[in-house]
């Protein structure tokens, strides 16, 4: 990946606890785009391509240009990959959340591409925001004078 794309993910991993810790929302996006395919090579086939299927899923949910007809066919996909996920993945796994993408084809005809909904401009906006804080019983006081005194530079 290029330098400054994501974070240093080597730094992130705990070798000993098997873990990945301390990752920013971009980071795992990053992660589950590009990583997971690679990461989980090793397992079976019936496991490994599902999880590659959901991975480039997204990948092509989040590309620059989104067609129609591309949307339209991963919403068809996306429902078989739910299913072959549900094979071999225990019941308890699926909340909410792994429903999700179900319905992310659908905000993307609406919406357009999703560069243009992201949080993570508003993410580090709030970040640079929370390093001015100085009351830490009034985080939230501080958090908008904050950013009151940078808006009028």
């Amino acid at each position: 990946m290029p330098e400054g794309y994501a974070s240093n993910l080597g730094k992130r991993a705990d070798v000993l606890e098997g873990k990945l810790v301390g990752m920013k929302s971009h980071d795992c996006h990053v992660f589950m785009e590009t990583l997971v395919p690679i990461a989980f090579r090793g397992l079976p086939e019936r496991i490994w391509k599902p999880i590659t299927e959901i991975s480039l899923f997204f990948k092509e949910l989040c590309s620059n240009t989104l067609r129609e007809d591309t949307l339209l066919l991963m919403n068809q996909n996306i429902r078989v990959t739910s299913c072959k996920l549900e094979k071999f993945l225990p019941c308890g796994f699926f909340d909410v959340m792994e429903h999700l993408p179900v319905h992310l084809v659908q905000e993307a005809l609406l919406g357009g591409p999703v560069q243009y909904r992201w949080m993570y401009p508003w993410e580090r906006k709030i970040g640079k925001c929370k390093r001015f804080v100085k009351q830490k019983n009034r985080i939230e006081g501080s958090i908008c004078e904050a950013y009151l005194a940078n808006s009028k530079r």
